[in-house]
């Protein structure tokens, strides 16, 4: 698929000057844990056996799933820096990490049992969303699960000095506009003031 913008932006300097700011700060890591045991109590009757994260950067969220789960992790990064890091620090296989982007996703219709992002559909345009959200629902034969900035309405907000790159709105309810067989499993929201996370709202859904 050809670049946009906002996949530029992640791929170059943008991008690595966020990788540079991903710290693994042992609080914050216990916090992102916190996150994803709440999340993974919603399967844990069948819990997933591989799970892909669209946009992984340097692996947060996959380190943290990785302390709490025996799946196999799979990555999907656009950037360069980060995938180095996640090879390099074993959090996937080499083989389970793969350069690009969530509107065309390099794996097979249900490569993993659960997909997810967090913070990611919001760096993606609006014209690119629902392609995304495809193929995150394409390649997972069971789970879906995103963390995301919610808006009642959709809105663009200016984020460090670029105007066209974070997307607010109701994620969870475009999920179910898309795919309305979609079951709810749990959502919720993230309160910073509590948990030391960005304020996200949640949702966990499982396909039929």
């Amino acid at each position: 698929m050809s670049e946009t913008f906002q996949s530029q932006l992640w791929r170059g300097g943008f991008g690595a000057d966020y990788t540079e700011r991903n710290t693994f700060d042992p609080d914050h890591m216990a916090a992102i844990t916190r996150h994803w045991a709440r999340l993974l109590q919603c399967v844990e009757a069948r819990p997933p056996a591989s799970i892909l994260e669209v946009g992984a950067n340097t692996g947060r969220n996959l380190r943290a799933i990785k302390r709490i789960s025996t799946a196999r992790l799979v990555a999907l990064e656009p950037q360069d820096g980060a995938r180095k890091v996640l090879a390099q620090d074993g959090v996937c296989a080499p083989a389970d990490i793969h350069d690009g982007l969530g509107q065309a996703i390099p794996l097979a219709d249900g490569a993993v049992e659960m997909a997810f992002t967090v913070g990611v559909l919001i760096h993606i345009h609006p014209d690119q969303l629902e392609a995304a959200m495809r193929e995150m629902h394409r390649v997972s034969s069971r789970y879906i699960a995103c963390s995301e900035y919610f808006s009642d309405k959709p809105e663009t907000i200016p984020y460090r000095g670029q105007t066209d790159a974070l997307f607010k709105r109701d994620f969870g309810g475009m999920w179910l506009d898309l795919f309305p067989e979609l079951k709810v499993l749990d959502y919720g929201f993230s309160w910073k003031r509590t948990t030391g996370l960005d304020n996200l709202t949640w949702w966990m859904f499982e396909k039929p």
